[in-house]
């Protein structure tokens, strides 16, 4: 009996050894929670980050969430209900602008152009901007980069908005594809892989790129409290050092590879719409390079804000943005 009471302490301890080693051998996750402005193909980098596992790598686990307007991710992250939003670098020169001690600081960018496609009722292969004329365009949330930009390509067309054309700046993020499959305006501009599935489907056609015709222009970017990033060294570095794998990743693969790569976040969506939009993208060259907002930039993103009327003082781009973790992932990470 004593000899199988002793037996059964052995395997007991053994057991509990190899528990120990297990638990000192597996990399606990630190979760960070990251709400994004929309869900789109646009952010491809970003979704092979997670598909690849480089966020993993990194030791971190992302919460994902979708704000649906960079207005309420910005609101998300002044209130502590997420640690990073990713919207335009525009919801933290208003922040900034307004006062606020404890301010969104950009910490790295993931695209350069605007993402949208203007989207019509009807097929016009020879399509012009001057087609615009006397229309109705649902163009996006005023003071919002997507219609600022707009607004901005129109007059580089010489189309004055409420004088030459219409643009309609109150339908939501959101609803702004079912607000022209319902019938309101003339045009939309679309984000991917809605625009392609309204053509699919009949309801739409793409007629141009916003982002081609606007030029390069700093237009999605990560930022967070100025508090958390002082306080979270670590894990903004680990979380840029991620996304700037995602960079190179997608530089480096064809648009059906990186279709596949990212299938995971679009379930819904066919992978020859994704092929489609991911080839759009490339050929477009939306997505930076490596994750650094420079200067220059942020000074032509406040160039189209005051053209737009939305900005009286321009803000210090030390102030707003901190390249030290961009900079960093570039000198360690190997391309």
């Amino acid at each position: 009996m004593r000899r199988k009471l002793a037996f059964i302490i052995l395997i007991a301890v053994l057991l509990s050894i190899s528990l120990a080693f297990t638990g000192c051998g597996k990399k606990e996750l630190v979760k960070v929670r990251l709400c994004e402005v929309t869900h789109s193909v646009f952010y491809a980098p970003q979704y092979v980050a997670l598909a690849q596992g480089f966020f993993k790598e990194e030791g971190l686990e992302i919460e994902l969430t979708n704000g649906q307007g960079a207005d309420k991710v910005m609101t998300a992250v002044l209130s502590n209900q997420v640690d990073i939003g990713f919207a335009g670098p525009e919801a933290a020169i208003y922040v900034y602008n307004e006062g606020k001690e404890d301010h969104a600081v950009v910490f790295a960018q993931l695209t350069k152009r605007d993402g949208s496609f203007l989207v019509g009722r009807n097929p016009e292969p020879d399509f012009k901007w001057s087609n615009l004329k006397g229309k109705k365009i649902i163009g996006g949330r005023k003071g919002g980069v997507p219609a600022m930009t707009l607004e901005y390509v129109l007059k580089k067309n010489g189309l004055t908005p409420g004088v030459d054309v219409e643009l309609d700046t109150s339908v939501q993020f959101a609803l702004m594809a079912g607000a022209f499959t319902g019938g309101q305006g003339d045009y939309v501009t679309l984000f991917e892989p809605t625009a392609t599935l309204l053509e699919k489907e009949g309801k739409g056609y793409v007629l141009a790129s916003v982002g081609m015709e606007a030029g390069e222009i700093p237009y999605t970017a990560y930022f967070a409290k100025k508090s958390y990033v002082e306080k979270n060294r670590d894990i903004i570095q680990k979380f840029t050092n991620a996304i700037y794998k995602g960079q190179l990743w997608v530089e480096k693969h064809t648009p059906e590879e990186v279709a596949k790569a990212i299938k995971p976040s679009f379930p819904d969506t066919d992978e020859d719409i994704l092929i489609t939009v991911a080839k759009r993208y490339k050929e477009q060259d939306a997505w930076c390079k490596d994750p650094i907002l420079r200067k220059e930039a942020l000074e032509l993103l406040q160039e189209v804000m005051k053209g737009a009327g939305e900005l009286k003082k321009e803000s210090d781009y030390d102030k707003i943005v901190n390249t030290e973790f961009a900079k960093k992932a570039m000198e360690t990470i190997k391309q």
